[in-house]
């Protein structure tokens, strides 16, 4: 594998409950855009929207992916999250475990492999 650690990302995604982070997390790893999803069953948030202070129980998935499918991911995220405008935030793996790395790759569609 000749891939450098910062084309894999971890992405977090809050959900309006258990059951959409679950519904979202099985469809990614069934259309192999994600190797690993994590949920996170209870966050609480504090958020401005529309002028408005927000504190809100939500859910949270914890992403592990390649960087080069994240607009596919993103686009099926967006496809079947109940957010007018869901997090979708894509971080950076610095450094890892190679064969975790290589696992990943073998559990996703990626164009460089």
């Amino acid at each position: 594998m000749n891939a450098d650690k910062i084309d894999y990302i971890v992405v977090l995604i809050t959900t309006s409950s258990l059951d959409e982070a679950k519904s979202i997390g099985s469809s990614l790893i069934d259309n192999k855009l994600a190797a690993c999803t994590n949920i996170v069953p209870s966050v609480e948030s504090i958020f401005k929207w529309q002028g408005k202070v927000c504190n809100e129980k939500e859910s949270m998935l914890i992403v592990k992916t390649r960087r080069n499918i994240f607009n596919d991911l993103q686009a099926k995220i967006m496809e079947l999250h109940s957010y007018e405008v869901p997090e979708i935030i894509a971080l950076p793996i610095i450094d890892g475990n190679s064969d975790y790395l290589k696992w990943i790759d073998s559990s996703i569609n990626s164009n460089d492999q």
